[in-house]
């Protein structure tokens, strides 16, 4: 009856993997609980994996108990929360993604070269608030649908910075948008958006102008995922859905559809992807044909804590 297009890259991404390993290395090794603040990835499946095997997720570290072993999630944490931590005696691991440590860099140096930064992101998101953290007082955030309520004075030196799972064709319109505010503004030494992000949102670009339907695994709030559903939609594709698993997705989003594009974000086990495949394959989506825009080989090295037998401190 119809066929699907299944987007290669999707899922998993180095850090997210590096996240999740950290987790269950920690469980295996101190074993629970492990108390995680904040999601460890933006993935409601894993969560609640790692929840039914001694995980506990907490919003602040006021709810961690003196001397527990806390990690910290993929997404970073702010200089202020580290500090609380080990002035309570906390047991620390800090499995926040590297490409997410280099926009906290980037951060700290231009300030210390005297530059308001113009940090483009969603204000609520764990990332933006960690980098925030980084160099108070300095930075100031856009969203990047409205770059031109910027606060930023411009009566120095701007710079920009990014969330780094936005949709990259987004973040150039707000980083236009902010140039005409501020001619002079100065890049950062290289692209925050992570490549994990870029390499699904140009596969999924690939494939949506075939799809009169696109569905996208991945939670409800999992900016990468969102990002892909609007991509999706602007490469042309006749409708998209984001979905937690096959138990979200509508029959009736079907209807006349002959070809259905399928991804996930980077924070999704393949095995939701399989579901939701098979789920098409029981209403007539037999045929699968994997596109695959590159091969991601990159891979990232669990934290210091957990490279040695050492209890963490």
């Amino acid at each position: 009856m119809g066929r699907v297009l299944l987007a290669a890259p999707r899922g998993y991404c180095a850090g997210v993997e590096r996240a999740i390993i950290t987790v269950e290395e920690a469980l295996r090794r101190f074993g629970p609980p492990v108390y995680v603040r904040k999601q460890i990835v933006h993935n409601t499946s894993v969560v609640d994996d790692l929840t039914r095997r001694g995980a506990v997720f907490v919003d602040e570290l006021d709810e961690v108990p003196d001397g527990a072993l806390v990690v910290f999630s993929a997404h970073g944490v702010s200089p202020a929360v580290k500090e609380e931590a080990e002035r309570r005696g906390l047991r620390t691991i800090d499995a926040t993604c590297p490409l997410v440590t280099k926009v906290h860099k980037e951060a700290v140096r231009l300030a210390e070269a005297g530059y308001e930064i113009v940090l483009i992101g969603h204000a609520e998101h764990e990332e933006v608030e960690g980098t925030i953290g980084e160099a108070p007082g300095h930075i100031h955030v856009v969203d990047p649908a409205r770059p031109h309520e910027v606060t930023a004075s411009g009566a120095g030196r701007v710079s920009w910075l990014s969330q780094t799972t936005l949709a990259v064709d987004e973040t150039m319109a707000a980083v236009a948008g902010l140039r005409e505010r501020f001619p002079g503004l100065a890049d950062p030494p290289s692209d925050d958006i992570c490549y994990a992000s870029q390499n699904r949102q140009e596969a999924i670009t690939r494939i949506a102008p075939q799809c009169e339907l696109v569905i996208v695994v991945g939670s409800a709030n999992s900016s990468n995922s969102q990002r892909l559903v609007e991509v999706a939609l602007n490469a042309g594709a006749g409708a998209a859905y984001l979905v937690d698993s096959a138990a979200d997705a509508d029959e009736r989003w079907l209807g006349d559809v002959e070809t259905v594009g399928v991804s996930s974000g980077a924070s999704v086990p393949e095995r939701l992807v399989e579901g939701l495949l098979d789920w098409l394959a029981d209403r007539g989506y037999a045929g699968v044909e994997s596109v695959t825009l590159t091969e991601e080989t990159l891979t990232f090295s669990l934290p210091p804590e957990l490279r040695s037998s050492r209890d963490p401190r």
